[in-house]
């Protein structure tokens, strides 16, 4: 009798996993496969020459570049107020189990995030630069899995986030060997290509009513300053550099997702 439970939940499991592949989960594995493509064989690109060398260098109580660092730290509150809301979610809130496990990989994210860029800035270099990326990689796994998880369907959400988890640090570290950063560049480029198409999908049962669109446009004004970084620092005359300001706009990008979890934690 105990094999029961069991035999039922392999038969529900082989049910999901057997289902033909709907049409847009098609696209998503063809565009998955033209990424690593693109990653393997693409042209190499290696990072510049000064690319550490950030516009404030300014210290403080005995820390290094602490404009840089200190501004990670929205990113690690958002990841405690999101788990926070998670933990306390009411088992009978329309959440799907698929959202609510995406949504802890990446607040967990969040938090290796800045832990791994606070260390970075504090002292950058490449091997600084590739655990930043690493952390990224989780984030990234979470807030791409949840988009597709909520407009598209619960497994691929999960496939996306597992594959992201295997192949995302590994374009984060594989500069330190080869000096190619084109694998990383892919997944931040096909990241963003990605919720630009999600914006245009309807939801699944089980999502969270937050708009991708919103995440990608903070995101890319997130690039924008960070390119900038040198430029902003001149015009606020030595106040506050591009960089820092990426730090906070990419922190206000994961806030749709955190907002719209705690609006259904109180509804």
């Amino acid at each position: 009798m105990r094999l029961i439970p069991s035999i039922a939940t392999l038969q529900c499991l082989h049910t999901l996993l057997g289902a033909p592949l709907q049409l847009a989960e098609r696209g998503l594995l063809l565009a998955v496969l033209l990424g690593l493509l693109t990653a393997v064989f693409g042209p190499a690109m290696h990072l510049s020459p000064h690319f550490h060398l950030f516009a404030d260098q300014r210290a403080a109580w005995g820390v290094p570049h602490i404009a840089d660092v200190l501004s990670n730290l929205p990113l690690a509150f958002l990841g405690v107020l999101g788990l926070r809301a998670l933990v306390r979610l009411p088992a009978e809130a329309e959440v799907g189990s698929a959202q609510r496990g995406l949504l802890a990989l990446l607040c967990a994210g969040l938090l290796l995030t800045c832990v791994g860029s606070s260390l970075y800035h504090w002292q950058p270099d490449d091997v600084g630069l590739a655990w930043d990326r690493s952390g990224m990689s989780v984030a990234f796994a979470g807030l791409l899995g949840l988009a597709v998880a909520d407009r598209l369907s619960a497994r691929a959400g999960w496939a996306l986030a597992l594959s992201l988890l295997l192949l995302a640090p590994l374009a984060a570290l594989l500069p330190l060997f080869t000096g190619n950063m084109l694998p990383w560049v892919v997944l931040q480029a096909g990241g963003l290509l990605l919720l630009a198409a999600l914006a245009a999908c309807p939801r699944q049962p089980g999502a969270l009513h937050w708009n991708p669109a919103t995440v990608l446009a903070l995101y890319i004004a997130a690039k924008v300053l960070e390119l900038a970084d040198h430029s902003i620092f001149a015009l606020t005359h030595a106040s506050v550099a591009g960089h820092t300001l990426k730090h906070l706009v990419a922190a206000g990008a994961v806030w749709p997702v955190v907002g719209a979890l705690r609006q259904r934690r109180f509804a």
